[in-house]
C-alpha cells in the first residue's frame, strides 16, 4: 500500500517535498501493483524557522506532521496492510515509529546516523535527529513524545559512512552504544547480502525498514541533498535490502530522500524505481 509523505524538514520546499510525486510519475504504483492510499496532507512544514529553545526548525509543524503521519500509518497496520512510505525527508520517521510496537526491530539504510539534536545539528533540520529520537536522545519538539519510542537494542544502524570531520564525530559520540552498527566498509567487506539475510532470519518480532537514498553512492544516484562518497553501490543495495523487504516479518517501509530538483529529466527517479521493483517483487 503506497502512501506519500512529503514532508521537507528544512521548511524551504525543497526537492524531497517532490520526491512522491515523481516516483509516481516515474511509474512505482504500476511497477509494484500496489494499491495506493494516497498523500498525507498534513506531513508538510510550513515553517522555515528554527525554534530557539530545541533549535528544530519548524518544531509545531513538525509535532501535527508526525501526528498525522502516525494515524495513517496505524490505521493501515491495523487493518492489513504493509505500507511503502514515500517521503520527504528522513523526519517521516518518528512520526511513523509512534504507530508501531515498541518491540519492532528497525533496518535503518542510511549515509548518515542521524543522531544529532537541537544544539549539535548545523541545519536544525529534523531530518539530521530522527534516529536520535525514536530511540530517546533527541528533542521532544521533533515528535511532541517524551521517551524512546524503540529499544535502542533492537536498532540496526546501516551503511552510515565513518565520521570525518568535527561535525561527524561529534554525531558518532553520542549514537546509544546498544545500536548495532555496520558501516559501509564493514558492510561491503562482509557482503551486503549476507548482512541482510542474516538480520531478516536472525531476529523475532515486527520490523519495520527504513531506507535513505543516500546510502547509494553519488557515482549511482546523484540526486539527493547530502551525498556522501564511498558508499553502496546499486547491486550492494539490492542485495542488502531484499531479505529484508520480503521477510514475513516486516510491518512496512519508508523511503526518503530523493531529492527531484536533482532529476531535472526524471531518469533517476525511473532507475531508484526500477530498484524497488527488483528488491520488493515476487
Amino acid at each position: 500500500m503506497i502512501v506519500d509523505a512529503p514532508l521537507d524538514s528544512s521548511g524551504s520546499g525543497r526537492g524531497e517535498e517532490r520526491a512522491p510525486s515523481a516516483l509516481r510519475r516515474a511509474g512505482l504504483r504500476d511497477a509494484l501493483a500496489s494499491d495506493d492510499d494516497g498523500p498525507i496532507a498534513e506531513a508538510r512544514l510550513q515553517d522555515p524557522n528554527r525554534e530557539p529553545a530545541s533549535g528544530v526548525i519548524g518544531a509545531d509543524d513538525l509535532v501535527r506532521a508526525g501526528a498525522a503521519i502516525s494515524a495513517r500509518i496505524g490505521a493501515l497496520i491495523a487493518d492489513g496492510h504493509r505500507p511503502l512510505v514515500l517521503g520527504g525527508d528522513c523526519a517521516i520517521l518518528p512520526g511513523i515509529c509512534r504507530a508501531l510496537p515498541r518491540t519492532t526491530e528497525l533496518w535503518f539504510v542510511d549515509a548518515h546516523p542521524d543522531f544529532l539534536d537541537g544544539a549539535t545539528s548545523p541545519t536544525g533540520e529534523a531530518a539530521d535527529m530522527d534516529l536520535s529520537v525514536v530511540t530517546g536522545h533527541g528533542p521532544t519538539a521533533a515528535i511532541g513524545v517524551d521517551g524512546a519510542l524503540l529499544d535502542p537494542a533492537r536498532v540496526h544502524l546501516l551503511g552510515h559512512r565513518p565520521a570525518t570531520d568535527e561535525s561527524s564525530r561529534v554525531e558518532a559520540s553520542r549514537i546509544d552504544p546498544a545500536i548495532h552498527q555496520v558501516p559501509a566498509p564493514d558492510l561491503l567487506r562482509l557482503g551486503a547480502g549476507a548482512v541482510g539475510a542474516s538480520l531478516a532470519a536472525g531476529g523475532d518480532g515486527p520490523a519495520w525498514l527504513h531506507l535513505d537514498l543516500d546510502v547509494v553512492d553519488p557515482r549511482d544516484l546523484p540526486a539527493v541533498t547530502y551525498p556522501e562518497p564511498d558508499g553502496l553501490r546499486w547491486p550492494d543495495l539490492v542485495a542488502l535490502v531484499t531479505p529484508l523487504a520480503r521477510a514475513d516479518r516486516l510491518l512496512g517501509m519508508s523511503v526518503t530522500d530523493l531529492n527531484a530538483d536533482e532529476d531535472p529529466d526524471g531518469r533517476h527517479a525511473r532507475r531508484v524505481v526500477e530498484v524497488l521493483a527488483q528488491m520488493l517483487g515476487g
